[in-house]
């Protein structure tokens, strides 16, 4: 007489957990590369086509070129201060010990650069929630949302890689004296990167809010949070900008949150590739409910290609800029549900709202289609950013071609100017007007060009004519005839 006895549904339900565990640990890997693979390649690829460069990345290089960085435009955005002490004096510092100007500049591109990479590690140490569901989360955000701005130095850039370590630590910092340091340092770090990391510290303390209005960690947040607003108040109202700068930044506060960046080139492809795909799961999931996925994401995939090689001639350039938004907007977002999850995975209460997105990490076929969505995304920014870097590095040799050039257009200052218009409009596409006088001096060999690029068509002057002086009479690694073509041109219009 057999002695086994047979529990209905146990064969059938052992392969389902099994499938679901599969798809689970092939999401979180798929995630998790995502993200360390792309702060890596931040730095690979952006130090190797010099991107440090790009748009207004000429006068953050050429400033620390000239070791002036503070001068030419830091003091003028005090709030920010974190980004400078962090990627600027250290490669300021480099080039007053060695006089190595260009070595100052890929120092500079180095820090910037690694800022998400350096992020997702210190969000790996400070995060104790059961699996790292904030690192997890930290990889998929860094993953989607830094290739939207990657190569525009934005200060955003560097505030969502502080935000995932400052929620971590916010939620999981021990008691005590250290804890309560560490919360304090990250906080301020995060609101000393830009106006728009206010939010993300507000977000911060929201999910520590889902703890509780008495809980401790919850409490030490505000605290410290309080401390930080007045040093940042502090730092502000002791650093003002120059009146030039003061109208300029209040213009740019403005359009901050533009709602015509969702009609950009960018955010209308990868609208249009996810809503193609979740249609296309739906049309194939009753013929294949398993792999409808996979079919959907390969159909989708073809699509981009045909499109890509039959009729794209998009350059997703200076809209890197404008795109900072989505940054602002998406990733209190994804930290919302990071700390959510992380909540309810730690025991704690579970809430309504940010069920679908832990079913999707949960795996099942919400994770599979998850894993697709993140495939073509990656896709798109590979693709967007190969064709980016292809066309940057060609106008680079144009700018160096114009700036050893013997043409020159005197009619706009100085018989050593020359147009930038004589560079092709297509090309041109990835000009940045107020800064390509300080491309042409950063490109040229030996940072010495024959004659100095400018736009004629540029309406802002990043240096006054007296700190272009100061500069000027100074012992600098950068040639003084360099410096004193920038100073020509600032004295021109400023």
């Amino acid at each position: 007489m057999a002695t086994d006895i047979s529990v209905p549904g146990t064969t059938a339900v052992a392969p389902v957990d099994a499938g679901i565990h599969s798809d689970t640990a092939s999401l979180r890997t798929l995630v998790v590369a995502a993200g360390l693979g792309c702060s890596i390649l931040f730095v690979i690829v952006g130090l190797w086509y010099e991107l440090q460069m790009y748009a207004d990345g000429s006068a953050f290089s050429y400033a620390v070129a000239v070791e002036d960085a503070w001068a030419f435009h830091w003091h003028n955005i005090s709030g920010r201060l974190f980004v400078y002490l962090f990627s600027h004096v250290p490669a300021e510092t480099y080039v007053r010990l060695t006089g190595d100007a260009h070595g100052g500049i890929v120092i500079y591109g180095f820090l910037f650069f690694a800022a998400p990479l350096l992020g997702l590690i210190a969000t790996f140490a400070a995060d104790r929630s059961n699996g790292r569901i904030i690192f997890r989360y930290a990889c998929c955000s860094t993953a989607c949302l830094c290739p939207l701005v990657f190569g525009f130095p934005t200060e955003m850039w560097v505030a969502h890689s502080i935000f995932w370590p400052a929620l971590a630590a916010s939620h999981y910092a021990r008691e005590g004296m250290k804890g309560t340091a560490l919360v304090f340092a990250m906080l301020l770090a995060l609101v000393l990167t830009h106006g728009g990391a206010l939010i993300f510290a507000v977000a911060i303390l929201a999910t520590l809010r889902l703890r509780g209005g008495r809980d401790p960690v919850f409490l030490r947040a505000v605290g410290a949070f309080f401390v930080v607003m007045a040093v940042w108040t502090l730092i502000k109202a002791t650093l003002p900008p120059d009146d030039y700068f003061a109208v300029v930044l209040a213009r740019a506060a403005l359009h901050v949150f533009d709602l015509g960046i969702l009609g950009d080139y960018l955010v209308l492809l990868l609208s249009g590739a996810l809503a193609s795909y979740v249609i296309g799961i739906c049309l194939l999931r009753p013929f294949s409910p398993p792999n409808a996925h996979v079919y959907a994401a390969l159909i989708v995939a073809g699509g981009l290609a045909f499109y890509w090689s039959s009729f794209d001639h998009a350059i997703h350039a200076d809209s890197r800029y404008g795109l900072r938004t989505v940054l602002i907007v998406a990733t209190p977002i994804f930290g919302t549900l990071a700390a959510a999850h992380a909540f309810s995975a730690d025991g704690g209460v579970s809430f309504p709202f940010p069920r679908p997105a832990m079913r999707a990490l949960a795996g099942g076929a919400a994770g599979r289609a998850v894993v697709g969505a993140l495939a073509l995304v990656m896709l798109v920014h590979a693709v967007e950013t190969v064709k980016f870097v292809a066309v940057w590095s060609r106008y680079e040799r144009a700018v160096r071609a114009q700036a050893m050039g013997a043409s020159a257009d005197p009619a706009l200052g100085d018989p050593h100017f020359v147009s930038s218009q004589r560079i092709g409009a297509d090309l041109n596409r990835l000009s940045w007007f107020s800064t390509t006088h300080f491309l042409s001096v950063l490109v040229a060999p030996n940072l010495a060009p024959a004659q100095l690029v400018v736009d004629p068509a540029s309406n802002f002057f990043w240096v006054s004519c007296k700190t272009a002086t100061a500069n000027l009479v100074a012992h600098h690694a950068v040639p003084a005839e360099s410096r004193r073509l920038i100073r020509k041109y600032s004295c021109l219009h400023r």
